[in-house]
């Protein structure tokens, strides 16, 4: 079974000017085919994210007609922006809506779904979209929109951003893209008001992204981000903020916006596995936007000169957003427009600078999370989890039930790349059950292969043994699809188990169920509204590879040595406090330097 949403990496989608032409032609082709009398560009089976999307249609065919010229093209603009101004602009508050500051003020906005308090929950989004759609015709309304048509647009635009800062509070749904998008819609707007006029907006919308988004950014893996849906960062929503902060950026030149843009980009970065596979969120586990991220990735990709276009994109969503059908929808039109403007070449190669969250060479990567433990392994194109046992989650020595791998103090990393080598050394303070302190030392080393993983402890009583994972997905190249196992060897006995107990908070990876789907299941709110990350936190117990200590380990150390990835026989040896030897490396954790960390010296064999 195939997941869904993670196909190409959006890399790979051609970003010629004339494969931009080509997706404009074919939209040009059904929007013409599609509009009605009244000038309605909307899909016939759009239903909500409604408000705003006949405004977008119109918007790519003004852009188009920029572009191109094309003759039938004025007249379809002028009139499917007629019926935008005469259908789709509501200036009476939407019954149940519950987040006005002022009543009855008159501003108009857009509708998230047109029937009156249907679910107007969604009307701040869409009156973000809606104006982006607008100034984006205004962008282009030079020679093709009438003076007084024109003149009504920026009155709505200016309106709608009224209502976005003054008549409602500003970012109700706490979602980063949503606000940010609001910013940029202001600072596209200033451009087209007389200049006291524009320059008040301009202020604003910078005071309100310094006051409103900057100001409670939130922390995660040592980075502050823009918080989306309530969490520090959401998968899918994340590079469209990403997006949103390099046009922030490319309209107002403010600094801000790229120091701000540059610290999520090498976020993303250092999240996501070298194949672009990566999943959690609070909003959604495993959807991943398609078109909507790739301005933001080229543009901060070439920024931070790292490879981060290698995130896997929704291809259904490959160039626009579209209907099941694969009929155009004007949702999202804008991020069209301007990956289009903007002539940034993608960075297609990885960084060289070692980060402190990521292990990456060759077509191996871990991802570490804010306690260094791996959120991601990826290693012979499978893609590994943090297993879960007695509703504790990660990757480290389990003893008696109780895993050892959340930090009671500094965690200490060292990083050293020697003889074609990429390795990582990962030092906690842990407490057991017990309350005795001590000290984990996680070793990564790959060759860009294969990944050898390392975990020394001082001598446990007991069986311990090393939980090394959840097997969960598996590289197609084009497509990321469900597996039950990997490629995994160990020095200790190894075993792959699976849960023996039911239910929804046991994660067995041999079933059909995807973890966005386990992790909403136990979520506290419906499947969309719901945090699954949070929801993943009450997993009990998940299939897991557990791997016993190796033999002719020093008295004093219990240590554990696996292999993911190809290889033949893996015997490695221990001495001292500790040197490793591998079919592949020698690697020498020294005593501590001045500072307290430990010293890493690796050789190739």
């Amino acid at each position: 079974m195939h997941l869904l949403h993670q196909r190409g990496p959006l890399h790979d989608l051609p970003d010629t000017q004339e494969a931009y032409d080509a997706v404009l032609a074919d939209v040009v082709e059904q929007a013409l085919r599609r509009i009605t009398p009244e000038g309605n560009l909307e899909h016939p089976d759009c239903h909500d994210d409604i408000g705003d999307t006949s405004l977008g249609t119109t918007s790519l065919l003004a852009f188009a007609w920029q572009r191109g010229k094309d003759p039938r093209l004025p007249e379809a603009v002028r009139r499917s922006l007629a019926f935008h101004l005469r259908e789709r602009v509501y200036t009476e508050d939407n019954p149940g809506y519950p987040n006005l500051r002022i009543r009855n003020s008159g501003l108009p906005y857009a509708r998230y779904v047109l029937e009156a308090g249907a679910h107007p929950i969604g009307d701040w989004p869409s009156t973000v979209w809606a104006l982006l759609q607008a100034v984006d015709i205004l962008d282009a309304a030079d020679g093709l929109v009438e003076d007084e048509q024109r003149t009504a647009l920026v009155e709505l635009a200016h309106g709608y951003w009224e209502w976005l800062t003054e008549a409602t509070y500003f970012n109700p749904q706490e979602a980063g893209n949503q606000a940010i998008g609001c910013v940029v819609g202001g600072l596209m707007l200033a451009r087209h008001l007389p200049s006291e006029e524009g320059e008040s907006v301009r202020r604003r919308a910078l005071a309100v992204y310094r006051e409103e988004i900057r100001a409670h950014r939130v922390s995660d893996r040592g980075a502050l981000l823009p918080p989306e849906h309530g969490g520090a960062y959401d998968n899918n929503y994340g590079p469209i903020s990403l997006s949103f902060l390099a046009q922030a950026h490319r309209v107002s030149g403010e600094d801000v916006f790229a120091e701000d843009g540059e610290a999520l980009a090498r976020y993303i970065d250092a999240r996501l596995t070298g194949g672009g596979f990566d999943n959690g969120g609070p909003r959604y586990s495993e959807q991943h936007s398609g078109f909507e991220s790739v301005l933001g990735l080229r543009y901060f990709g070439a920024r931070i000169g790292s490879d981060i276009g290698r995130y896997r994109g929704d291809s259904r969503w490959g160039r626009h957003a579209a209907k099941p059908d694969g009929g155009v929808d004007g949702h999202f039109a804008w991020m069209l427009i301007w990956q289009i403007q903007d002539r940034t070449p993608w960075h297609r190669t990885p960084s060289t600078k070692a980060s402190r969250h990521q292990l990456r060479a060759g077509t191996v990567s871990v991802a570490f999370d804010s306690r260094m433990t791996p959120s991601v392994v990826e290693a012979d194109g499978t893609y590994y989890l943090p297993a879960a046992v007695n509703r504790q989650h990660g990757f480290g020595p389990v003893l008696d039930g109780f895993l050892l791998c959340r930090p009671m103090g500094e965690v200490r990393v060292r990083d050293v790349q020697a003889d074609g080598l990429t390795a990582k050394l990962v030092t906690k303070p842990v407490v057991g059950r017990d309350h005795v302190l001590r000290h984990v030392r996680s070793l990564y080393v790959t060759d860009g292969t294969r990944l050898w993983v390392t975990v020394a402890v001082e001598r446990l009583d007991g069986a311990p043994y090393l939980l090394a994972g959840l097997p969960y997905a598996a590289d197609d190249g084009d497509r990321v699809r469900r597996t039950a196992e990997g490629d995994v060897t160990s020095a200790g006995a190894l075993r792959l188990t699976h849960p023996s107990g039911e239910g929804a908070d046991h994660f067995d990876a041999r079933s059909e169920l995807t973890q966005e789907q386990a992790a909403f299941a136990l979520a506290a709110d419906p499947r969309g509204y719901g945090n699954p990350d949070e929801g993943w936190r009450h997993l009990v117990a998940s299939t897991a590879y557990e791997a016993e200590p190796a033999p002719g380990a020093p008295e004093h150390l219990h240590v554990f040595a696996v292999r993911f990835g190809p290889g033949g026989d893996f015997t490695p040896s221990f001495e001292g406090d500790l040197t490793v030897h591998t079919e592949a490396f020698t690697a020498v954790i020294g005593p501590e330097d001045a500072h307290g960390d430990p010293e890493l010296a690796i050789t190739a064999c």
